[in-house]
């Protein structure tokens, strides 16, 4: 408890050139490389802001990895993330690390072996769509678990409303 409030003049000087010198290599390497470095549209990009965090962290409080060290760790990073980006245009490597939409409810029917495979419970859809402000079942058209573990509720005010499948492309029934 005594090293709590415990540190040098040196030390405390160290951790915050290398805050400022780590968060302006993130911020130069997202504009290098895109804000899609931060989204959370596939487990990768997932992956990715947790490894950046990481990687600012440890920089920024350990002794033991200099500043120049987070730099490359933080370009590596970003190189693997854009690499990662590009290979998923092809469907084999896109199949490999990315989930597949799933399809909660059809319409006002609720798919329950859906739901026990995305570990959504009913309580949590009701949520999902009070939020999307349904207030009657015969509202959904859709609701989908997305790639990203968000869940998008589609809806229309008119029973005639369709559809469009293009929409509804590879969500997993």
């Amino acid at each position: 408890m005594d090293k709590l409030f415990e540190a040098s003049v040196s030390s405390l000087i160290a951790v915050c050139i290398s805050a400022t010198g780590i968060y302006l290599a993130v911020i130069i390497f997202t504009r290098i490389f895109g804000k899609r470095s931060f989204s959370k549209m596939s487990s990768f990009d997932f992956a990715m802001t947790v490894a950046v965090g990481s990687i600012i962290a440890t920089t920024v409080l350990s002794s033991t990895v200099s500043l120049l060290e987070g730099i490359v760790g933080l370009a590596a990073v970003y190189v693997l993330q854009l690499s990662a980006a590009l290979l998923r245009r092809f469907k084999l490597f896109q199949k490999a690390i990315d989930n597949t939409p799933l399809l909660l409810m059809d319409g006002p029917i609720i798919l329950q072996k859906n739901l026990r495979k995305a570990r959504v419970t009913l309580g949590d859809l009701r949520s999902k769509l009070r939020e999307a402000n349904v207030i009657c079942l015969t509202q959904v058209k859709a609701v989908v678990f997305e790639t990203t573990g968000d869940v998008s509720v589609l809806h229309a005010d008119g029973e005639d409303m369709t559809l469009d499948s293009w929409i509804m492309k590879d969500v997993k029934r």
